[in-house]
């Protein structure tokens, strides 16, 4: 990591709190984490709309969407990979420090870069949703045709074939989306997020 050289952090004269109270609602960063097709997107998008519905307000970082602007320039390779998790998380700690309820949809497949997103959050305010949805579905699925591609060899470094994710060990939340509808996945996460159950 490149050592930052006289550069001196420039607080804020508004308090967070103040933020926050303007609001009205706890701020949250929801990480999804889980293989491709796995639903975390899908998901992301509903709980968000749940709670949109409900008044809050939120945000959707989806992993795809960033590769097109602040994420362009990093490939798949191990390095770019991690570097991927550690931007996303930064943005996410800057928009649950201003108050929202940010969702990051994210293969993220390293757990130490998990963990690292983690830490930059208060406690309480980081919530792990590991979609362990079986690889065997995920290859059914197979929306954009990236795993038939991986498995006859035109895709390197993909997840889950020959690139690893290591699965989360304690998340807050673990759901698999092949044995319930997104509806009652969505459900399912409101009951585990006190406070933000729709009205």
């Amino acid at each position: 990591m490149t050592e930052i050289v006289n550069v001196v952090w420039q607080p804020s004269m508004l308090a967070r709190d103040a933020r926050v109270a303007r609001l009205g609602q706890r701020p949250l960063c929801i990480w999804f984490t889980g293989l491709p097709a796995a639903g975390k997107t899908t998901l992301a998008n509903a709980l968000e709309h749940r709670l949109h519905r409900a008044g809050r307000c939120t945000y959707l970082l989806d992993g795809d969407n960033l590769r097109h602007g602040i994420n362009r320039d990093l490939g798949f390779g191990e390095t770019d990979r991690i570097e991927n998790i550690r931007r996303v998380a930064e943005v996410a700690r800057l928009m649950v420090d201003a108050g929202l309820i940010v969702l990051v949809a994210l293969v993220s497949p390293y757990s130490a870069g998990r963990q690292k997103a983690r830490e930059l959050f208060p406690d309480g305010e980081f919530i792990e949703v590991f979609v362990n949805t079986p690889l065997e579905e995920c290859e059914r699925r197979d929306p954009k045709g990236m795993y038939a591609k991986a498995r006859q060899g035109r895709l390197d470094q993909f997840t889950g074939i020959d690139s690893r994710y290591e699965s989360p060990p304690h998340p807050e939340v673990s759901i698999d989306t092949s044995r319930m509808s997104v509806e009652e996945c969505v459900d399912y996460l409101l009951e585990r997020l006190p406070g933000y159950q729709a009205r």
